[in-house]
């Protein structure tokens, strides 16, 4: 379930709360091969099925941004912001991959809004995300992310 925020004033009340769990979607073979073919990254772990069943996870494995990329759509589901005119993507401050996502897994993220500071013309917020792999100890991913919104 989405927290909507209206407005820059009504994001800034929302620092330092928990954001919760979107649901869990499925990484199947079908995305992490069309991530692939987007980035030119055909490395064998990830798109032979066969030879990853033989390599050291049993399966093909997601890239590791695959499942950064998947932040954002994960993210959408956590905080809607409304009342701005632009949503924009800042960066990372730190992401580690401590657990790989094999193929047919499911994931979720889990969220955090750690901090909403002024910038020109809007607000810059801090997320603490970890993006969870059904049924394993170690995250898929942990990350801070930045994102500014603006009037």
């Amino acid at each position: 379930m989405s927290i909507t925020a209206n407005g820059i004033d009504e994001l800034k009340k929302l620092a330092g709360s928990d954001l919760g769990t979107s649901e869990w979607i499925e990484v199947t073979q079908e995305r992490i091969n069309t991530f692939a073919d987007a980035t030119g990254d055909h490395q064998w772990i990830h798109v032979d099925e066969e030879k990853a069943k033989e390599g050291p996870f049993g399966a093909p494995i997601a890239h590791g941004y695959l499942t950064l990329s998947l932040f954002i759509p994960l993210f959408t589901e956590l905080l809607d912001v409304q009342g701005v005119t632009t949503k924009v993507n800042y960066g990372l401050n730190k992401v580690r991959f401590p657990s790989p996502v094999k193929v047919g897994s499911r994931i979720r993220l889990v969220g955090k809004l750690t901090d909403v500071e002024d910038v020109p013309g809007g607000v810059q917020i801090t997320v603490d995300g970890t993006i969870e792999i059904e049924g394993v100890p170690k995250p898929a991913a942990v990350l801070q992310s930045l994102s500014r919104f603006y009037a």
